[in-house]
């Protein structure tokens, strides 16, 4: 096993440390934000459905961790204009921003590729590259205004070997991987570095609508891909940069 996937984190890894999580309502978002807050982080709690985001907000709060903070947005819609208030936002409220996990995205439609519709196409380009491209780029200054920031984008199996029927979603995260690839060889000599996890298999409502014939029993959940999320969020991992790492073992 590789040794960030089995990474322990201290408990105070993530302390002082202000990090935005994106789809934080469910799945591995969800964790990822309990688990950055369990760890000493003030994290900033981003989704579509404000019900689901304030669940997770209680859940921290229970934990007597530091007091997250809500900001509901549906990448589908959000123009550059969104991004420029909330990252003037965080920079009013925190001076900076440490991390950035990019972990919202969608699925769209699985088919062939002769049977690719041009507007499912569109949405999941949208939410998975473009918003994501239009959010970090609002963010610069504030991740470039923290001592050593971390951005994270979230790629696929997929997203590295092309697979029929795969369509839109397997573009959308060759594009992830090559974004990544552009921010970290940019930002190079800086504070920032920027990484991509695959997280494999794991137990989602996404991988349940992919494969829905599948016993999700034995997938691996989103907790057990933890160690990866907090080894790259924490200053472990500062000096890694132009990384694209498996949450598991093949």
């Amino acid at each position: 096993m590789q040794q960030y996937q089995s990474y322990q984190a201290p408990a105070d890894a993530l302390a002082g440390k202000v990090i935005l999580v994106t789809g934080a309502g469910d799945g591995i978002g969800r964790e990822a934000a309990l688990t950055y807050a369990k760890h000493g982080a003030t994290v900033i709690l981003l989704g579509r459905t404000t019900a689901k985001l304030e669940a997770v907000y209680d859940e921290i709060e229970q934990l007597g961790a530091p007091q997250p903070a809500i900001i509901p947005l549906d990448m589908k819609g959000a123009t550059e204009s969104h991004y420029r208030d909330m990252a003037a936002t965080i920079m009013d409220q925190f001076g900076r921003l440490d991390g950035l996990l990019h972990n919202a995205s969608i699925l769209g439609v699985l088919s062939p590729f002769a049977h690719i519709d041009s507007a499912s196409f569109q949405d999941v380009m949208h939410v998975n590259v473009t918003a994501q491209m239009m959010m970090t780029k609002a963010l610069l200054p504030a991740l470039l205004a923290a001592p050593a920031a971390s951005v994270v984008f979230t790629s696929s199996g997929v997203g590295r070997k092309g697979r029929a029927h795969w369509g839109a979603y397997a573009i959308s995260k060759f594009a992830t991987e090559g974004m990544a690839q552009v921010l970290a060889d940019e930002y190079e000599n800086s504070t920032l570095r920027v990484n991509v996890i695959n997280p494999g298999a794991t137990r989602t409502k996404m991988r349940a609508k992919a494969y829905p014939a599948e016993n999700s029993d034995k997938l691996k959940t989103p907790a057990d891909l933890m160690p990866l999320y907090l080894y790259l969020m924490s200053d472990d991992s500062k000096a890694i940069t132009g990384g694209s790492f498996d949450a598991q073992s093949h």
